[in-house]
């Protein structure tokens, strides 16, 4: 089954990932923004659709998506009387059945529980070299494309 999308527990990753906004709190705004900023361009570079998880900070409006556009990373705050964990749970276990679903999170019981629906899951530490290792790659490609178009357009240009 292919993999068809991969949900993230927002601040798991946060905690796991010191170098990602270095200079904010892991619970801010500006740390929960490069996290998002940084899974969209993974997202970008991989082409499966990613769902970030994060407990109750939606201002008290509940399980509230910040999503507008498809290519963008969709994100959900827990309402006051749920967690990021139990969404994910939730996540997991409805998308089962359209096809292979990736849980990233450093919570050792939330791993077995997703894995006990079927979905794969990973660690955070795992997950931050995948997402390092394809974004220094994406960009090594586009690097490589843009000296390729610089020289076929000065050939052309010297003809």
């Amino acid at each position: 089954m292919p993999l068809i999308r991969i949900l993230v527990d927002g601040y798991s990753l946060l905690h796991a990932w010191p170098e990602l906004a270095r200079e904010s709190a892991r619970h801010s705004a500006r740390a929960r923004e490069a996290l998002i900023a940084t899974l969209g361009e993974y997202q970008a570079a991989l082409g499966t659709p990613i769902t970030v998880f994060f407990d109750g900070q939606s201002g008290g409006q509940g399980a509230r998506s910040q999503k507008t556009d498809p290519r963008e990373i969709e994100v959900l705050y827990s309402k006051a009387n749920k967690t990021a964990d139990d969404l994910i749970e939730r996540a997991a276990y409805r998308f089962k059945a359209y096809g292979e679903v990736l849980v990233i999170t450093d919570d050792n019981a939330e791993r077995d529980t997703v894995q006990g629906f079927g979905a794969l899951a990973s660690s955070c530490a795992t997950f931050i070299a995948q997402i390092e290792g394809e974004i220094k790659q994406a960009h090594l490609d586009l690097k490589a494309h843009n000296r390729r178009e610089r020289d076929r357009f000065q050939r052309d240009r010297s003809r």
